[in-house]
């Protein structure tokens, strides 16, 4: 199975996650910040990926801190469950419409990191969310996990706009990760 588990805790924030690539999009999430667990939720279900996330961060300040501490983690667990990346496809892209919202994803999982994001929230917040840190979640994410990503939304509503992002990450994931061959998919041999 390519799963892992990673944890990581400092003065700010103590986080723990579990993953599993190949799983079935169960997830069991706790942060402290109900729509970031909303978006995981999502993401795990939408990716295929079994997910496990347990957080205590000082979102008595804000939540800054622990959906920074949350993409460090997730980032690191997605590249160990990757492994040596033996087979699996390496790209991925996704367009997902809600409602009024449109989202593009592409990702590269070679390992070389890189956020294009392209963004405009309306809103400073979505419920306890900041809207500025959907784009640091992801960075945070990609620069641990050696992931190339464009990321790219239009739409109305935050929420949708949001929601539509985390959801065709996850599918672009998913469809980037499976196992479609036996090497490593890179004119270099390794990635």
């Amino acid at each position: 199975m390519r799963s892992a588990k990673q944890k990581r805790k400092t003065k700010e924030t103590a986080i723990e996650i579990k993953i599993n690539l190949d799983g079935t999009g169960s997830a069991d999430i706790d942060t402290g910040v109900a729509f970031f667990d909303h978006m995981l939720t999502s993401l795990a279900r939408h990716g295929g990926l079994d997910l496990t996330i347990q957080a205590r961060g000082d979102v008595h300040i804000d939540e800054h801190h622990t959906i920074e501490d949350v993409g460090i983690v997730l980032g690191r667990a997605l590249e160990k469950a990757l492994g040596d990346k033996k087979g699996i496809v390496r790209f991925g892209e996704a367009t997902v419409p809600m409602d009024e919202a449109l989202a593009e994803v592409a990702l590269d999982l070679g390992g070389r990191s890189y956020l294009a994001f392209d963004a405009r929230f309306m809103s400073p917040k979505v419920g306890d969310f900041s809207t500025q840190m959907t784009r640091h979640f992801f960075e945070s994410v990609v620069n641990n996990a050696g992931i190339n990503a464009h990321l790219k939304v239009i739409g109305e509503n935050d929420h949708h706009k949001i929601e539509a992002l985390f959801k065709a990450f996850a599918v672009a994931l998913k469809r980037a990760a499976v196992v479609g061959g036996d090497g490593v998919p890179s004119t270099k041999g390794v990635l």
